[in-house]
């Protein structure tokens, strides 16, 4: 059953709130995975340990009432541990599938950069068709199925770049920094007290909706318009990244469609029927900083993606 956008906002308020039980701060975070989750897309954040990914896609799951799993990558994880195998059966003479971890709605790919590309790209058929392949047979996912995929930083030690082809899958690519004085102070007085490692559950965090009720969220954006003179704002956004001599690698038509997707459902969460150039221009540099690669020269000048986005989405005229 299709949602109405006041209903959807209702419930986007409703799994904020959950998440807030246990995660303090980083409601811009949440924001953007909420945005994630109506446009079917899939989040990689990136930050130092420490600074609570892992916990935060776990509350946000628990929030959610979905199948969680979770995959902890490491140097020497296979595609097979991901996706599973064909396991031949003696007692039967036949193979039998035994589904990998990778089946399930929402799937925390922890620390993904600390394992080798080949293995990275055994997600890359799941995360695109919401299917795998195994021995030349296709197995659907779920439906819903999501990614959240955490990094480190790639100055740090035993990790692996991501292969662009994996990149250009994460709808959002979330810089996840450290907290401010009294969040840090907040968090201090929250965990500290607590023996082991904390759980979504002991903080009182449940699910607030299921799957169908998901289901009709994302049909809601159906309700949203995408304007003509949107639809041309972010094309011509998105082909700026390729125009520039600061940039080696700009951004692909995918990008151009997950934008417009993305700022449709910013849209729905402010529960309006129309997109505005504030919502691409809010999500532009989520949704374009890890399909971009800076040229040779900007390098040297020690220019940053960020600051080069942010300059396209000045230059580049909006729609009044």
């Amino acid at each position: 059953m299709t949602m109405t956008l006041d209903e959807m906002r209702d419930l986007a308020a409703a799994i904020r709130g959950e998440v807030a039980k246990a995660v303090v701060g980083q409601e811009q975070i949440v924001e953007h995975l909420l945005v994630a989750l109506l446009a079917e897309g899939h989040v990689l954040l990136e930050g130092p340990p420490g600074t609570a990914k892992t916990f935060l896609a776990q509350c946000f799951a628990a929030a959610l009432g979905l199948d969680f799993g979770r995959i902890q990558f490491t140097p020497d994880l296979l595609p097979g541990d991901i996706l599973g195998s064909n396991l031949f059966n003696f007692q039967t003479s036949q193979f039998t599938l035994t589904r990998g971890p990778i089946f399930c709605d929402l799937l925390l790919a922890d620390e993904i950069n600390r394992t080798p590309p080949k293995t990275q790209a055994a997600l890359l058929e799941a995360m695109q068709e919401r299917r795998v392949t195994l021995d030349g047979e296709t197995h659907a996912l779920p439906e819903r199925f999501m990614v959240i995929a955490t990094q480190n930083p790639i100055e740090s030690q035993g990790v692996y770049p991501l292969p662009e082809a994996q990149l250009d899958r994460f709808l959002f690519k979330l810089l996840v920094a450290y907290p401010a004085p009294q969040e840090e102070a907040a968090i201090v007085s929250r965990f500290a007290q607590r023996l082991g490692p904390p759980r979504p559950a002991e903080f009182g965090v449940g699910p607030v909706t299921d799957a169908a009720r998901l289901t009709g969220a994302s049909a809601a954006l159906d309700q949203v318009t995408v304007a003509g003179d949107i639809v041309d704002y972010v094309v011509r956004l998105v082909r700026a990244t390729r125009e520039t001599s600061d940039l080696a690698t700009g951004a692909s038509p995918r990008a151009a469609v997950q934008l417009a997707k993305a700022a449709r459902a910013r849209a729905a969460l402010e529960g309006r029927d129309y997109v505005l150039p504030d919502d691409v221009k809010a999500l532009a540099a989520s949704v374009l900083r890890h399909r971009l690669t800076l040229s040779p020269a900007a390098e040297i000048e020690g220019r940053q993606v960020e600051q080069l986005v942010g300059e396209l989405v000045e230059q580049t005229e909006a729609p009044r």
